[in-house]
Protein backbone atom coordinates (compact mmCIF):
# COMPACT_ATOMS: atom_id res chain seq x y z
CA UNK A 1 0.00 0.00 0.00
CA UNK A 2 1.30 3.25 -0.54
CA UNK A 3 1.37 5.67 2.63
CA UNK A 4 0.78 9.29 2.90
CA UNK A 5 1.89 11.21 6.12
CA UNK A 6 -0.83 12.59 8.10
CA UNK A 7 -0.48 16.27 9.97
CA UNK A 8 -0.59 15.52 13.21
CA UNK A 9 2.38 16.87 14.63
CA UNK A 10 4.02 15.53 17.70
CA UNK A 11 1.86 11.87 17.21
CA UNK A 12 3.20 9.32 19.90
CA UNK A 13 3.03 5.58 19.54
CA UNK A 14 1.50 5.98 22.49
CA UNK A 15 -1.02 7.88 21.04
CA UNK A 16 -1.33 5.31 18.33
CA UNK A 17 -1.98 2.86 21.29
CA UNK A 18 -4.96 4.39 23.18
CA UNK A 19 -6.82 6.40 19.98
CA UNK A 20 -5.78 4.72 16.75
CA UNK A 21 -6.79 6.42 13.64
CA UNK A 22 -8.61 4.32 11.11
CA UNK A 23 -7.03 3.52 8.12
CA UNK A 24 -3.70 4.44 9.93
CA UNK A 25 -0.15 3.15 11.07
CA UNK A 26 2.36 4.26 13.55
CA UNK A 27 5.77 4.14 11.38
CA UNK A 28 9.66 4.82 12.35
CA UNK A 29 8.36 8.12 14.65
CA UNK A 30 5.37 9.38 12.12
CA UNK A 31 1.18 8.60 11.76
CA UNK A 32 0.98 7.24 8.10
CA UNK A 33 -2.39 6.81 6.53
CA UNK A 34 -2.95 3.42 4.67
CA UNK A 35 -3.97 4.48 1.09
CA UNK A 36 -3.83 2.39 -2.34
CA UNK A 37 -6.55 -0.06 -1.63
CA UNK A 38 -8.30 -1.04 -4.58
CA UNK A 39 -11.69 -2.81 -5.08
CA UNK A 40 -10.24 -5.81 -5.36
CA UNK A 41 -8.11 -5.16 -2.33
CA UNK A 42 -11.19 -5.04 -0.45
CA UNK A 43 -12.50 -7.94 -2.11
CA UNK A 44 -10.10 -10.21 -1.45
CA UNK A 45 -9.50 -8.86 1.94
CA UNK A 46 -13.42 -9.49 3.04
CA UNK A 47 -13.42 -12.59 1.58
CA UNK A 48 -10.37 -14.16 3.66
CA UNK A 49 -11.61 -12.25 6.57
CA UNK A 50 -14.80 -14.59 5.54
CA UNK A 51 -13.20 -17.44 5.66
CA UNK A 52 -11.45 -17.66 8.72
CA UNK A 53 -14.48 -16.19 10.35
CA UNK A 54 -16.56 -19.08 9.12
CA UNK A 55 -13.87 -21.56 9.68
CA UNK A 56 -12.95 -20.55 13.59
CA UNK A 57 -16.64 -21.16 14.36
CA UNK A 58 -17.31 -24.04 12.29
CA UNK A 59 -14.30 -25.73 13.38
CA UNK A 60 -14.94 -24.94 17.10
CA UNK A 61 -11.49 -22.74 17.44
CA UNK A 62 -13.36 -19.75 18.50
CA UNK A 63 -11.78 -16.63 18.39
CA UNK A 64 -12.27 -13.27 16.77
CA UNK A 65 -11.35 -12.49 13.01
CA UNK A 66 -10.92 -8.49 12.59
CA UNK A 67 -9.85 -6.69 9.46
CA UNK A 68 -7.85 -3.39 9.88
CA UNK A 69 -7.50 -3.01 13.59
CA UNK A 70 -4.43 -1.80 15.02
CA UNK A 71 -1.91 -3.52 16.93
CA UNK A 72 1.77 -2.46 18.32
CA UNK A 73 4.87 -4.53 17.43
CA UNK A 74 8.17 -4.23 19.17
CA UNK A 75 8.85 -1.26 16.70
CA UNK A 76 5.61 0.37 15.33
CA UNK A 77 2.13 0.42 15.23
CA UNK A 78 -0.09 -1.71 12.39
CA UNK A 79 -3.09 -2.56 11.34
CA UNK A 80 -2.93 -5.90 9.18
CA UNK A 81 -5.62 -6.24 6.47
CA UNK A 82 -7.09 -9.23 8.01
CA UNK A 83 -6.27 -10.41 11.36
CA UNK A 84 -7.27 -13.50 13.60
CA UNK A 85 -7.21 -13.19 17.54
CA UNK A 86 -7.28 -16.75 19.31
CA UNK A 87 -9.90 -16.93 22.31
CA UNK A 88 -7.32 -16.66 24.89
CA UNK A 89 -5.59 -13.14 23.68
CA UNK A 90 -9.71 -12.44 23.41
CA UNK A 91 -9.93 -12.99 26.78
CA UNK A 92 -6.72 -10.93 27.76
CA UNK A 93 -6.87 -8.10 25.13
CA UNK A 94 -10.58 -8.24 23.57
CA UNK A 95 -11.11 -4.20 25.13
CA UNK A 96 -8.08 -2.72 24.68
CA UNK A 97 -8.18 0.10 21.76
CA UNK A 98 -5.07 -1.97 20.14
CA UNK A 99 -3.50 -4.54 20.72
CA UNK A 100 -0.17 -4.76 22.57
CA UNK A 101 1.24 -7.38 20.31
CA UNK A 102 1.25 -8.92 17.05
CA UNK A 103 -1.90 -11.11 16.07
CA UNK A 104 -0.93 -14.98 16.11
CA UNK A 105 -2.59 -14.67 12.54
CA UNK A 106 -2.28 -11.64 9.99
CA UNK A 107 -2.99 -11.31 6.62
CA UNK A 108 -1.60 -8.25 4.32
CA UNK A 109 -3.25 -7.87 0.59
CA UNK A 110 -0.27 -6.52 -1.41
CA UNK A 111 -1.12 -3.97 -3.44
CA UNK A 112 0.33 -3.33 -6.91
CA UNK A 113 2.44 0.36 -5.41
CA UNK A 114 3.60 -1.64 -2.60
CA UNK A 115 7.25 -2.58 -2.56
CA UNK A 116 8.40 -6.51 -1.99
CA UNK A 117 11.08 -5.99 0.16
CA UNK A 118 9.07 -3.54 2.56
CA UNK A 119 6.19 -6.27 2.84
CA UNK A 120 8.42 -9.09 3.72
CA UNK A 121 10.17 -6.73 6.34
CA UNK A 122 6.78 -6.14 7.70
CA UNK A 123 6.13 -10.27 7.80
CA UNK A 124 9.39 -10.28 9.64
CA UNK A 125 8.13 -7.40 12.03
CA UNK A 126 4.87 -9.30 13.02
CA UNK A 127 7.00 -12.40 13.36
CA UNK A 128 9.27 -10.78 15.77
CA UNK A 129 6.27 -9.51 17.57
CA UNK A 130 4.48 -12.20 18.74
CA UNK A 131 3.06 -13.59 15.80
CA UNK A 132 3.09 -17.34 14.47
CA UNK A 133 1.86 -16.70 10.59
CA UNK A 134 1.97 -14.31 8.06
CA UNK A 135 -0.36 -14.21 5.12
CA UNK A 136 0.95 -12.27 2.24
CA UNK A 137 -1.27 -12.41 -0.65
CA UNK A 138 -0.32 -10.68 -3.99
CA UNK A 139 -3.40 -10.54 -6.24
CA UNK A 140 -1.78 -9.87 -9.76
CA UNK A 141 0.54 -12.69 -9.83
CA UNK A 142 -1.67 -15.01 -7.90
CA UNK A 143 0.88 -16.17 -5.37
CA UNK A 144 -0.13 -16.83 -1.36
CA UNK A 145 3.25 -16.52 0.65
CA UNK A 146 2.59 -18.12 4.22
CA UNK A 147 5.70 -17.23 6.98
CA UNK A 148 6.48 -18.48 9.91
CA UNK A 149 9.51 -18.23 11.75
CA UNK A 150 10.88 -21.30 10.60
CA UNK A 151 9.54 -21.21 7.04
CA UNK A 152 8.24 -19.59 3.93
CA UNK A 153 5.97 -21.51 1.50
CA UNK A 154 4.78 -20.08 -1.81
CA UNK A 155 0.98 -21.45 -2.96
CA UNK A 156 0.41 -20.33 -6.79
CA UNK A 157 -2.89 -20.66 -8.43
CA UNK A 158 -4.37 -24.17 -8.77
CA UNK A 159 -2.84 -24.83 -5.63
CA UNK A 160 -4.52 -24.74 -2.03
CA UNK A 161 -3.45 -23.23 0.56
CA UNK A 162 -3.56 -23.75 4.19
CA UNK A 163 -2.62 -22.59 7.43
CA UNK A 164 0.83 -23.97 9.44
CA UNK A 165 0.40 -23.38 13.29
CA UNK A 166 -2.20 -20.81 14.07
CA UNK A 167 -5.83 -21.68 13.07
CA UNK A 168 -5.07 -25.52 12.48
CA UNK A 169 -6.79 -26.94 9.30
CA UNK A 170 -8.08 -24.27 7.48
CA UNK A 171 -7.36 -24.48 3.52
CA UNK A 172 -8.88 -22.64 0.78
CA UNK A 173 -7.74 -22.98 -3.10
CA UNK A 174 -5.47 -19.78 -4.38
CA UNK A 175 -8.11 -19.22 -7.44
CA UNK A 176 -10.81 -19.12 -5.14
CA UNK A 177 -9.70 -16.53 -2.77
CA UNK A 178 -8.27 -14.61 -5.55
CA UNK A 179 -11.40 -14.74 -7.73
Amino acid sequence: MVVAPVNWDNYSLEDFMTNPPEKTEWVDGQLIEKAGATLRHGKIQLRLGCYWDNYKESSGQGGKVYINVPCRTNKQGRSPDVAYLTPELVTQFGNVPTLPRSFPLSAEIVSPTDLAENVLLKAQEYLESGSEEVWLVFPDSRWVMVITENQGLMFTSGQVVSTQKVLTGFSVAVDELLA
